[in-house]
């Protein structure tokens, strides 16, 4: 009895002092801390590569909208004028993004990219649009 007493005892004071160890604390608060922040960061990047996009998409149908209306050699036709729009927007676009028409405003070219964000625990989907119209 007085052996179990003694563990006991021993045990008590292990844990009492483990308690009191600071020993690993920082790789516990890291553990703790590193989730929100990597999600933190990688959220930070989508949105700028987001932003990026967007802007890229913005400049293309500007761009294509001008052309349509001042060259018309190289932006004939609806065809042509989606071409010209995916070759001016710097990023890789299928011309298919873009629509290219003749309203009331003058020559319209406006475009629909849907855009899947690359954040962790997370699963985003955006779609992003720009419409631009020339001469007004």
């Amino acid at each position: 009895m007085r052996a179990t007493r003694q563990r006991r005892s021993s045990l008590a004071s292990a844990i009492g002092a483990l308690a009191k160890s600071l020993r690993g604390s920082a790789a516990i608060q890291f553990g703790l801390v590193a989730p929100s922040l990597l999600l933190f960061v990688f959220g930070v990047i989508e949105v700028g590569r987001m932003l990026w996009t967007m802007n890229a998409l913005h400049y293309s149908v500007e761009e294509a909208a001008r052309c349509a209306s001042i060259n018309t050699t190289a932006c004939g036709s609806a065809g042509k004028v989606q071409a010209f729009a995916a070759g001016r927007s710097g990023g890789s676009f299928a011309s298919s993004v873009f629509t290219a028409s003749t309203v009331s405003c003058g020559n319209q070219v406006s475009a629909s990219y849907p855009m899947r964000l690359n954040i962790p625990f997370a699963n985003y989907a955006v779609t992003l649009t720009a419409q631009s119209c020339y001469p007004i």
